[in-house]
């Protein structure tokens, strides 16, 4: 592993112009990254990206870098593109391991961060490390959101999840876990008991229904709540996986290591929208892809697509020729939406035609000291995303809260 890592580090053409990071959404310092690294400059690497990321080690993992930097880097023109997310992931797990972070000395201004996903671990960290009383408010029992309660064991591992609770309890950060905000009580409340900037990264954990005939039946699931816990599921040997993007093949793989024989990923039109390098991992594990088929009705003996074809200009449309395909379970996975308990019965908080939360560039909400970041104002996207619109409301929540009068 390490003699991969050091030769891929020396493949890196140190270009002057690198457009590796700019590939990048969160603009990660790649050559400096790799030369430090060379020069055995390890733990100052780390140091450097962790800042400008504390998710590196996360991202290293997760994000599609065939699409990201690795896909921009100027060796792929020709050849393989260097491994950024190799070394990344060497450089960042080594400086966890041995993490010191400095905090600033404590303001004893009070910040609250509503979801503990990406976008809320992002910004509890900066905002503890600028010198902030952060307390996190999380509706599950343990921190990670979509880290943990969306993307299976064999993609991110559990224990890198665990480490960032560490890392938040040993900057001060207090996490008051299974508490849902919009239930006990509200935005109001952290406001009425000093909290004075709050953010909201609740992301987008309400799955979107189809809303055809047959969706309420028993054996119909929706992929965001089995990847939560795949145990408390009976899939039987077939499988019908309706939808085709990450969450699609998180779930078609999942259910495949759990015995299930038979998976089919069924696609509306003739191209998945999930990354190259997942749907290539799903089929070489054994799902099946069966295109251009959109579901009408699900039955008690499987789904009922109809045949579908693209236009000249583009527009998908919809024949008369249907059929039945038998499965065990139906599993629909085809996007997520915002809890409407905080976004909707927020005072003077605006949200978009899709529930969204409505932000400034810099994530400020139509809320003065309310703030909001990640899946929850962008649809479901990606941890890398989280992270950059993250780092943007970090800078924002702090000018505001230096800009608040003093109090005596």
């Amino acid at each position: 592993m390490a003699h991969n890592v050091i030769a891929e580090a020396k493949r890196c053409l140190n270009c002057k112009k690198p457009l590796c990071r700019t590939g990048c959404p969160i603009n990660t310092p790649i050559p400096q990254m790799i030369q430090m690294f060379l020069n055995g400059e390890i733990k100052e690497a780390g140091k450097m990206v962790f800042e400008n990321n504390p998710l590196s080690v996360v991202c290293s993992i997760v994000c599609n870098h065939g699409n990201q930097c690795q896909g921009h880097c100027v060796r792929g023109i020709k050849g393989e593109p260097v491994e950024i997310s190799t070394i990344e992931n060497f450089v960042s797990s080594r400086y966890l391991d041995t993490l010191e972070l400095e905090k600033a000395p404590s303001n004893g201004i009070k910040v609250a961060v509503v979801g503990a996903g990406p976008a809320g671990i992002t910004i509890s960290i900066k905002m503890a490390l600028l010198g902030y009383d952060v307390t996190v408010f999380e509706s599950k029992s343990k921190i990670g959101g979509v880290l943990r309660f969306g993307i299976p064991e064999f993609r991110l591992p559990k224990s890198i999840v665990d480490k960032y609770e560490v890392i938040m309890r040993k900057l001060g950060i207090k996490i008051k876990p299974n508490i849902t905000i919009g239930k006990a009580f509200g935005v109001e409340e952290l406001f009425r008991d000093g909290f004075k900037a709050i953010a909201i990264g609740t992301g987008v954990t309400w799955p979107i229904a189809l809303n055809i005939k047959g969706e309420t039946l028993g054996h119909v699931h929706y992929g965001i709540h089995y990847l939560e816990s795949p145990e408390s599921y009976q899939l039987g040997d077939s499988m019908v996986v309706i939808g085709a993007g990450n969450v699609a093949m998180d779930v078609a793989r999942t259910a495949l290591r759990k015995g299930v024989k038979d998976v089919k990923i069924t696609v509306r039109s003739n191209q998945y929208s999930a990354s190259k390098e997942e749907a290539e991992y799903a089929e070489i594990e054994g799902a099946q892809f069966v295109y251009n088929k959109a579901p009408v009705e699900i039955t008690d003996e499987g789904v009922v697509f109809a045949e579908t074809y693209t236009d000249e200009d583009g527009k998908l449309i919809f024949t008369d020729k249907t059929e039945l395909m038998k499965c065990d379970t139906v599993m629909i996975c085809i996007s997520q939406r915002p809890s409407k308990l905080i976004l909707s019965d927020t005072y003077g908080l605006e949200v978009n035609e899709r529930g969204l939360a409505k932000i400034s560039e810099n994530g400020e909400t139509s809320r003065p000291g309310l703030f909001a970041s990640g899946d929850v104002v962008r649809g479901a996207k990606t941890v890398v995303e989280a992270a950059e619109t993250s780092k943007r409301v970090v800078e924002a929540m702090d000018k505001y809260l230096k800009s608040l009068p003093k109090e005596d």
